[in-house]
């Protein structure tokens, strides 16, 4: 009978391990302190992210685009993903700090201590640089309020439930680049848009079983969430554009054939196209030398 007791506290150590290890981790305290926002850099950072191409209403162009009212629907293999109210109202991130806004995109935790699902892409914002949390924060706040409430998630068990998302965090959740080793300045800004605030590598890197980039692949294609086609790789293996050429399709939407850009990428050139042209530059001068992947 003296097994029962024994294993009543290997249970009870595994439940407080598991608990520990899925536990919220945001960042340390210090992270954004002495920090001030300026909302004209910010909006440069704003527009990198696509923050507006997410969170805007379904439908909204223009100016309306900048309401952060959020509703649009992102279909994925464990479910369907709605986009937040991320307006500066009491529905949104109004009353948020910067370190608010710091943990849920560097660390997907929100003000409350709760998991934020991958859907919003920290794995990519982990490698902003706190003083760009710090000028988003200040833009954001210029924006237009929205009472409009927040939609929850659809999503069937087990990915309902938060707490797991701990589990794929300590799994996958890293500040490290992709591209290594030494790059000039324009292909270190290339990296920071690339990997980082325009989170390039959520739609055209594959992913593994769980959901998580593999970056193994990096940028290399990968099946359409929507389950409609792929989206096409974009190393040196298959796109064999100039650096000239990357340029100009980042600024006008046309490609070097003189055809058109389409779906979610009609949200992104929209955005780059709004960014100094030593950005879209610099966006050229990373994909020309990352490592080409078929």
């Amino acid at each position: 009978m003296r097994i029962l007791p024994a294993l009543a506290v290997l249970a009870l150590g595994g439940a407080a391990a598991g608990w520990w290890i899925t536990a919220p981790a945001p960042l340390p305290a210090a992270t954004f302190e002495g920090l001030t926002g300026d909302p004209v850099r910010g909006e440069t950072v704003f527009t990198a992210a696509g923050c507006a191409s997410c969170h805007a209403a379904p439908g909204a162009a223009g100016e309306s685009a900048l309401v952060l009212a959020g509703g649009q629907r992102f279909a994925s293999d464990f479910g369907t993903f709605v986009a937040p109210n991320i307006s500066p109202s009491d529905q949104g991130i109004g009353g948020w700090s910067v370190a608010d806004l710091g943990n849920a995109l560097m660390r997907g935790v929100s003000p409350e201590g709760a998991h934020y699902y991958p859907a919003l892409p920290y794995t990519s914002y982990a490698k902003m640089q706190p003083q760009d949390v710090a000028d988003i924060h200040a833009y954001m706040q210029t924006l237009p309020p929205s009472d409009v409430a927040s939609l929850p998630h659809e999503l069937a068990f087990p990915f309902s439930i938060r707490r797991t998302v701990g589990v794929w965090k300590a799994l996958y959740l890293s500040e490290d680049w992709v591209l290594q080793g030494d790059l000039t300045p324009e292909e270190s800004r290339g990296r920071e848009i690339v990997e980082a605030l325009a989170h390039c590598g959520e739609c055209h890197t594959p992913r593994n079983a769980l959901g998580a980039m593999d970056t193994g692949r990096w940028l290399a294609g990968a099946p359409n969430p929507s389950g409609e086609g792929n989206i096409p790789g974009i190393t040196p293996a298959t796109l064999t554009w100039s650096a000239g050429e990357i340029v100009t399709y980042l600024t006008t939407g046309f490609t070097p054939e003189f055809d058109s850009v389409g779906g979610s990428m009609v949200h992104v050139v929209d955005n780059m196209a709004k960014l100094p042209d030593s950005d879209r530059q610099a966006v050229a001068a990373y994909l020309k030398r990352v490592a080409p992947v078929e």
